[in-house]
């Protein structure tokens, strides 16, 4: 009998450190994941849609670049440059007009670009700003249609080739290419 009881005990050790193994094992499972849970949750990323890149040269001395940039993630998000084949544009040469409505369609040249211009788009109208000497900030949830007149190394003998137009803001970059359009 007291055999008995000693190989009890004996199983009741090895069950009880299996259950504190197990327990422990399940308690940092659930610390990982509440810390991961938080973490995510907390952190919003920049989400941004680039779209309706052109860029266009007249065969003479005049170059053009637009392109449509949608804020679709959770956070507000600053422009601090924008290239145009890796040549940054300066502020004064960009035109941008905010918008929270929807463009579907696309991008057209404009002859002329000014400060207070207004485009049609969608049958809607939009006042454009010049940029300044400051980063352009975008909302989130909001559009920003820009065009940048004479962008750096765009000349007549791009037409057909290939370029990019990048936008960087503080958090990352967005790169898209198209081919370089004649006006006319």
């Amino acid at each position: 009998m007291k055999g008995f009881l000693k190989s009890r005990l004996a199983l009741s050790t090895v069950v009880t450190t299996l259950i504190i193994l197990v327990v422990s094992v399940l308690l940092a499972g659930v610390v990982t994941y509440f810390a991961i849970n938080v973490t995510s949750t907390r952190v919003q990323e920049e989400s941004v849609h680039m779209t309706k890149q052109h860029v266009w040269h007249d065969g003479n001395a005049t170059a053009q670049a637009s392109f449509l940039l949608i804020n679709t993630g959770g956070r507000d998000l600053v422009m601090d440059k924008i290239s145009v084949r890796g040549q940054a544009s300066d502020w004064t040469n960009v035109y941008y007009s905010v918008t929270t409505s929807a463009i579907s369609a696309d991008l057209v040249y404009q002859s002329s670009l000014s400060n207070g211009m207004n485009v049609t788009i969608d049958s809607a109208n939009f006042t454009f700003t010049q940029g300044s000497t400051s980063d352009l900030i975008l909302k989130s949830g909001n559009s920003i249609i820009v065009y940048i007149d004479s962008p750096d190394s765009i000349s007549s003998n791009d037409i057909g080739l290939t370029v990019g137009i990048t936008v960087h803001t503080s958090q990352a970059m967005y790169y898209k290419e198209c081919n370089v359009e004649a006006t006319s």
